[in-house]
Order: structure tokens, then sequence, then C-alpha cells
């Protein structure tokens, strides 16, 4: 087995069950999405993948794999081992993730310090704030992120959550609050850094137009399970859960709909690329 395996994860809180026999794989090299709304688990599950649950959380069945190592199951945390180098997360409120008092420069060095890098930091930082598109990376590496934009921001970010090239990258809502623009070149540069590591990335969006235009397979969760797993294409065909039908629905109706393309996997990629051809 290789990637991320989230096998029949439940967590409660209290008395409150929030995570329920969630399933969830992740592939080195590929995109999977997670879409649902707001308070359905999606953040819960990622950030039980990095051990950083609330205290008041508890493990009550399953376990997270990466690769063929145990890193969570109820009673065992061993995700502290694998945080960064194995999973790394890029937070929502990119903004609001930053130290405000550090230049962005020195919290990059910081990561790659503490992922074993000794020497040449500053010219490492450069060369990794220069990897995400960001012009003038010396320039850019003394400056504090209320003196950056938001797409500067979530790019700092993103720097800081491939410094060590991790086997998995988890982006939660990536481009929140940004401008469309801006969100089209995040998740462009998202993708082309998942194909030159070959890093699987575990996408989640309450946007169900985000994942299928950059997922090969995406979950839809609903009040702490996974209701529905197929590819894009298959979901927005043939959606099999009510609550499915009604991102659909929304989704369809969008003025924009016809301008986003829906991503192909393996099994589908010849139909879709013939679909593409005759448009």
């Amino acid at each position: 087995m290789s990637g991320l395996i989230i096998e029949g994860l439940c967590i409660s809180i209290g008395e409150r069950d929030v995570l329920r026999a969630v399933d969830l794989r992740v592939e080195p090299g590929t995109c999977v999405g997670l879409v649902g709304e707001s308070g359905s688990g999606k953040s819960l599950t990622a950030l039980a993948s990095l051990g950083l649950l609330p205290r008041t959380a508890r493990v009550k069945a399953g376990r997270i794999l990466l690769g063929d190592d145990e890193i969570l199951t109820p009673g065992q945390d061993r995700t502290a081992g694998v945080r960064g180098s194995g999973i790394a997360m890029i937070f929502q409120s990119p903004r609001a993730a930053l130290n405000p008092v550090l230049p962005v420069g020195h919290q990059v060095e910081r990561v790659l310090r503490r992922n074993g890098h000794r020497h040449h930091l500053r010219r490492s930082c450069v060369e990794l704030l220069r990897s995400v598109g960001l012009l003038e990376p010396e320039q850019v590496a003394g400056l504090y992120p209320h003196e950056l934009s938001g797409g500067m921001c979530q790019r700092i970010m993103i720097a800081m959550g491939i410094a060590s090239e991790p086997q998995i990258l988890i982006a939660d809502e990536p481009t929140t609050a940004l401008d469309v623009t801006v969100q089209a070149d995040i998740l462009d540069l998202l993708d082309d850094l998942r194909n030159r590591i070959n890093m699987g990335m575990l996408l989640i969006s309450h946007d169900l137009s985000v994942v299928a235009e950059r997922c090969q397979m995406t979950s839809v969760m609903l009040k702490g399970a996974i209701v529905e797993s197929n590819t894009c294409r298959a979901l927005i065909d043939s959606p099999g859960h009510p609550f499915t039908a009604g991102l659909v629905r929304d989704l369809t109706q969008s003025p924009a709909a016809d301008e986003w393309p829906v991503q192909a996997s393996a099994a589908d990629s010849g139909q879709a690329s013939s679909q593409e051809a005759a448009g």
C-alpha cells in the first residue's frame, strides 16, 4: 500500500460523534477531493491525519496509515513523526496562519530547519519562494505578512508546505477569500507541484466546481460521514445521494457552468479527451 489511507475512522468530541466510519485514500501523484458543507467534518478529517485534533477529541475506532505504517489508531498517535515530511497541510486563511511579527522568509527558514536543513537556509528559502511563483523572492523574504497580498501569503504557505517534499499535501480551502484569477493561479501551482514531485493531494472544498476541475476522485461528506465517493465525472453525471444531487444541481445552474472542465479519471480519460476535442 502507499499514500494516505483512512479506514473506518470514528472520532467523538465529548458525547457527540463528529466523524463516523470515514474511509478515504490518496495515492501518490493523484488529487482527491473532499467536498461538503461547513461543519461536515472535512477539516477535522485532515487534522486527524496530522495529529492536530482538539484535546477533547477521542479516536473511537478506525486507523490512518501513511504507506504501510499506522500513524493513528485508538490509543496510539504516531503522527508527529510524519508531520511535515510525510504529510503537510495548507490551512484556510493564509494571512491568519502566518506569524504577523516575523518576516515570511524567517518563517520559511524555520520550517526548513525543522525538516533537517542546516546550511544555506536563506538561499534555500529564496529558491523555494521562487519555485512557488513569487517574483523578486529575495525582497519578499524580508517582508511581513501584512505587507503581502492574500495570494502572495497563500504562496508562502504553499512554500512552507512543500519545503520537505511531503508524500501527501492537504489543501484545506486553499482559495478562500482570493480573487477568481488568483484562485486559478494557486490551483494551477498546486497541480504543477503535485506532478513535479509525485505528491498526493487532498483538496478540501465546499465548492464542487473546484474539485470537479482539479480532482480525479471525490468524496462527499455530510454530518461527519462520507456519503458518496466516485470519479468527478460519475458524481456529476449520476449522483447517488440526495446531498450530492443538490450540489450538482446548484453547480449546473451556475452561469459559469459551461466554462469549467471536469477532471477525468484514468478510466474515462479517453472519453473526456474526445469530448473536449469535439467541443
